[in-house]
């Protein structure tokens, strides 16, 4: 089985184009190829009931960030500081990068 590619990686600044946080921006924790799926900071925060364990001595109800669909975010290009697709071009060197759209920068 091949694991699809995603347009983000870790780290990349991303907006939220669909669902209940839309607009909202943050940075990719996490990324599940397998799925589809990018786990963004402070986006789609969902409440967790965890048990008390030996390392965590209190319990109760914790807030985490659950994985949205990669399809809901879309890369925020740090030139124009919009939302925008990316394309792939290849530099001199042989070297693949992602370049915006709008404004022909390069993103990594």
């Amino acid at each position: 089985m091949t694991v699809p590619k995603l347009h983000v990686r870790k780290d990349d600044q991303v907006i939220v184009i669909a669902g209940k946080d839309r607009g909202k921006r943050g940075k990719v924790l996490k990324t599940l190829p397998r799925e589809g799926r990018v786990v963004v900071e402070g986006i789609n925060v969902v409440h967790k009931h965890q048990q008390p364990t030996q390392e965590m001595q209190q319990g109760g109800i914790m807030e985490i960030e659950a994985p949205i669909d990669s399809s809901n975010v879309m890369l925020v290009c740090k030139h124009c500081d919009q939302g925008a697709r990316t394309g792939k071009e290849f530099l001199d060197s042989g070297e693949k990068v992602r370049v915006c759209k709008k404004c022909g920068e390069i993103v990594d």
